[in-house]
């Protein structure tokens, strides 16, 4: 069955499987990393931001 072969990936499953694994955890602890060091960021500019209206 042609869904079968999809899915065996011609033989290479146990290959092309385990990469799509690890490309999916790598985008996704990309992605969180990305939105961690944004809220970092702006966390540090309205203390900043605070800061300097403080020394007014």
């Amino acid at each position: 069955m042609i869904r079968d072969g999809f899915w065996s990936m011609g033989g290479y499953a146990r290959f092309v499987w385990p990469c799509f694994g690890a490309a999916l955890a790598v985008l996704s602890w990309n992605l969180w990393a990305a939105r961690r060091f944004l809220a970092a960021a702006r966390r540090r500019s309205v203390r900043v931001m605070a800061m300097a209206e403080s020394e007014r």
